[in-house]
């Protein structure tokens, strides 16, 4: 059965000032670098053959830097682990969001609709669900770090585990089981 741990990426400047990232690209901050450091730390006993990174330069960063000290070779680039594209509220604080949003802000929370030019949770959610599935079929040895980002993991996670998740925090792992059928998933950090 193969083992994918899944990691949200290390902290940028616009995680540090609560702004909404989506799919604009920001790189990591010194923090995320460090944390990036962490987790190489973390996983150098648990056997990980091969790092999978979304195509954002903070999930590529996080990958470059754990699988460099782990002496892997490069991440593989997966697009579809991208994060949810938020529409007019990338860059945004989330108070910012209810003030100059606040129609849009209050359908986004009851979860009844996405935001102007955002992806709508159903498409986000299928698209992580195919990357970690293409994953978790041609991945035969070995665990795979797949990183990530908070808010399209949060929305897939709650699909498998059929609960509410909270807010995903930098660097936080999930262990997850594929038996080739289906997904389980567990924080293990």
């Amino acid at each position: 059965m193969p083992r994918i741990l899944l990691t949200r990426h290390g902290e940028t400047t616009w995680n540090a000032l609560g702004k909404l990232q989506g799919h604009t690209d920001i790189e990591l901050n010194d923090a995320g670098r460090g944390q990036a450091r962490a987790l190489a730390d973390a996983f150098c006993t648990v056997g990980i053959t091969a790092v999978w990174t979304s195509d954002l330069a903070r999930a590529r960063q996080t990958g470059e830097i754990v699988a460099a000290a782990l002496g892997l070779g490069a991440p593989t680039v997966e697009p579809e682990l991208r994060e949810r594209k938020f529409g007019v509220f990338e860059g945004l604080t989330r108070a910012e969001c209810a003030t100059q949003h606040p129609e849009a802000w209050r359908a986004w929370l009851a979860q009844t609709a996405a935001p102007p030019g955002g992806e709508a949770r159903e498409l986000a959610t299928a698209r992580m669900s195919r990357a970690l599935g293409r994953i978790a079929t041609t991945h035969a040895a070995g665990t795979a770090l797949v990183i990530s980002h908070g808010g399209v993991m949060r929305l897939w996670l709650m699909e498998v585990l059929g609960s509410t998740v909270p807010l995903i925090g930098n660097g936080t792992t999930f262990e997850l089981e594929h038996d080739g059928t289906a997904f389980r998933a567990s924080r293990i950090r």
